[in-house]
């Protein structure tokens, strides 16, 4: 049974899914107003984990993550570069993208945009305005949270508790009655981005947007909804505010992820250790980014720095040449080892403990390798295939075509190039040569021209 930590409850649970056999999944995406930066990173794979693991289960999962592209940062971007919201949405969400993609992240089903979604954000506002939940004033709507008897529950504080520390974490607004309420609809400014509505033109507030989106997208009593454990107050407290008090089901589960220390510090502009992504994949391997997030438990806080980037790299290495000597290897075919899978499983399980999956799936490559030193081919062959059937899992490519992904510069197929070499070499390492040699020869039709040496396999064009 898999068990999740509820942030809600703070309390391991049970996982049962709305619809038996399915999932739905909603995490928030970026605020596309700058390039990415290691704390979206460590959060998109936290989740990116979640959906393959699910997925590799059995489940029939539709993920949802959002690109909020109206909001002030973004607004601000514009007026300084003299461009456009529009232009600088744009532009931001393609590095996140292409950044995502250099780490083997899956795209979401749904990649939603909240401006698509502005008539939404309406309806459920107006929704709370008839409810008595919000009030109107010249600044525009806001949440009254005084009416809802649940507020603060998320993170466990009271609502007096939470008027105590107002002011560093909620925008401060005269006309606010109360410190704690918060913007549905922001009454339009000259020279900002604004959409009709009932109360006059403006833009929605960034909450209201997460649960439009994901309500119309997913439904009421939708399976799974998080981020990184920052957004829990206010971000998360008060979209669950804006559901429930809409009369309406929100998340079954609530998933947090902790956040990025950068050598020793929490990461932070202030400190100057605000470490752009791309900057980080451009010095290191993008797996070993992956492979340091795996080998944290995701509600911890992660320490990154060039340490333990380049042990992350050595154990790297040491799956690499594991995979690929089992891929050189004459192996009988066999079916993987019940035992490794059970127990990657059971770490699975318990709250996403990827580092204890981890210990399995190193337990295995050491036992394959023993085995191979033995001849003991068929154990060998049950014991490598569990160890590459669990990496896939976790969305770990390894071997030396895994290794060599991205060399090729901005070669626009490369990553598809580089998961047809690897399902060549997965295919191989079961003996499947039928469909081994199949994808040789599809690739190249193409003018690949594939190298099998010693340390791997690496490809050029002809």
């Amino acid at each position: 049974m898999l068990r999740f930590t509820d942030s809600l409850t703070g309390e391991k649970v049970d996982f049962v899914p709305r619809e038996t056999g399915k999932v739905s999944v909603y995490w928030c995406g970026p605020t596309v107003y700058d390039a990415p930066h290691l704390g979206h990173a460590r959060s998109t794979l936290a989740f990116d984990v979640l959906v393959r693991y699910l997925r590799w289960k059995g489940f029939a999962v539709t993920s949802v993550s959002n690109i909020t592209d109206i909001d002030d940062k973004i607004i601000n971007r514009a007026a300084d570069e003299g461009s456009t919201e529009p232009e600088v949405a744009s532009r931001f969400e393609t590095t996140f993208v292409e950044q995502m993609d250099r780490l083997n992240i899956a795209h979401p089903d749904l990649r939603p945009r909240a401006t698509e979604y502005v008539d939404r954000m309406v309806e459920v506002i107006g929704d709370l305005v008839e409810r008595g939940m919000a009030y109107t004033t010249k600044s525009g709507v806001y949440f009254d949270v005084d009416r809802l008897d649940e507020y603060g529950a998320l993170v466990g504080r009271s609502v007096d508790e939470l008027r105590e520390g107002a002011g560093a974490r909620v925008d401060i607004d005269e006309e606010k009655a109360d410190p704690l309420d918060f913007a549905l609809w922001k009454a339009a400014k000259p020279g900002e981005p604004n959409w009709d509505s009932p109360w006059g033109p403006g833009r929605p507030g960034w909450h209201i947007e997460c649960v439009a989106m994901s309500l119309h997208l997913l439904g009421d009593d939708f399976d799974i909804h998080g981020g990184g454990d920052d957004l829990v107050f206010p971000h998360h407290e008060n979209e669950r505010a804006e559901a429930l008090g809409c009369d309406r089901k929100f998340a079954r589960y609530w998933v947090h992820n902790g956040m990025v220390q950068v050598d020793g510090e929490k990461m932070s502009k202030s400190l100057g250790n605000f470490t752009t992504l791309v900057g980080l994949l451009d010095t290191w391997d993008p797996r070993a980014l992956r492979l340091l997030v795996l080998q944290t438990h995701y509600r911890r806080t992660m320490e990154i720095g060039s340490t333990t980037l380049d042990q992350a790299t050595a154990a790297l290495v040491r799956l690499d040449k594991f995979a690929d000597r089992m891929a050189e290897a004459a192996l009988p075919e066999a079916t993987a080892e019940a035992a490794v899978l059970d127990g990657f499983c059971h770490a699975m399980d318990d709250d996403l403990g990827t580092p204890q999956a981890l210990a399995v799936i190193f337990d295995a490559v050491r036992d394959a390798n023993r085995a191979l030193d033995a001849e003991d081919y068929g154990s060998a062959a049950a014991l490598a295939n569990a160890a590459l059937d669990a990496t896939a899992a976790l969305g770990l490519k390894i071997g030396a075509a895994a290794s060599s992904a991205g060399t090729l510069g901005d070669d626009p197929e490369a990553a598809e190039i580089n998961e047809l070499v690897n399902r060549r070499l997965n295919a191989r390492a079961k003996k499947d040569f039928a469909e081994a040699d199949r994808i040789r020869d599809e690739l190249a039709t193409r003018g690949i021209v594939l190298e099998d040496g010693p340390t791997g396999t690496t490809w050029r064009r002809s």
